[in-house]
């Protein structure tokens, strides 16, 4: 069963950087967040972490504060003042004093939250710092080549040409959208759509053309790519690999 839809509240996905040593923590929070309509990357450690925190955009970042390489308070103390990142922080301590809470948040985190958690909670207060975080009045898009998909107001383009797109198709685009140039995989699309009740196995497949058939309506540069046993790309043919 297709799981209730709502645009506005349940829509918006965001793209997530987890950099958390635990591997039973990681997993979690990587299959919730992914469940609930968001991309994920993960580090394992801090050095590794505060490296995908400078190359890549996120809406925010889940930062556990003990790490090897290199702790949290130290990548937090890197990302705000060398690198003059803004990208909201969530922190993850199992330390419940009040001066590690305050350590963290003078470190530059925007929030943080103690182990053991609720992995809701967690997203709730992602999505708090991760819409604080954007200026007032400030429309958000994504674009891939001349392809445009506005965040606010769900309406998308190609060129001048604007595209009409059932609620589906237009969450799987906002997907391919937000992860791209990576491949998304059937498993991660699925449960973006359906959570952990997914249809019959033509059901992706229906929606996913649709969605090409929309945005390479005419003769535009193809922009989705089927990536055979893997997944989905959505990217620039220059990006593509």
């Amino acid at each position: 069963m297709l799981a209730e839809f709502h645009p506005l509240r349940d829509f918006f996905g965001m793209r997530l950087l987890i950099i958390e040593d635990n591997r039973d923590i990681a997993a979690n929070l990587t299959d919730y967040l992914s469940a609930h309509g968001h991309v994920v990357d993960l580090a394992w450690d801090g050095v590794g972490g505060l490296h995908l925190a400078l190359v890549n955009d996120y809406d925010a970042i889940v930062l556990d504060l003990m790490l090897p390489g290199m702790d949290g308070i130290t990548l937090c103390h890197k990302l705000r003042g060398e690198a003059d990142s803004r990208t909201p922080v969530l922190m993850l301590t199992a330390l419940d004093s009040l001066d590690d809470k305050v350590r963290g948040l003078e470190a530059g985190a925007d929030d943080y939250v103690i182990k053991p958690f609720a992995l809701r909670e967690v997203e709730a207060r992602l999505r708090t710092i991760a819409r604080r975080s954007q200026p007032q009045g400030q429309t958000r898009k994504l674009h891939v080549a001349d392809l445009c998909l506005d965040v606010e107001t769900y309406r998308v383009s190609r060129g001048k040409r604007a595209i009409d797109l059932p609620p589906i198709p237009l969450k799987l685009l906002e997907l391919l959208m937000r992860a791209s140039p990576k491949v998304v995989s059937r498993k991660e699309m699925e449960a973006a759509v359906w959570g952990d009740r997914p249809p019959d196995s033509d059901a992706l497949k229906a929606h996913l053309h649709v969605l090409r058939g929309a945005i390479e309506k005419f003769p535009d540069t193809p922009l989705l790519r089927t990536v055979r046993g893997v997944g989905y790309q959505l990217a620039d043919p220059d990006a593509a690999t």
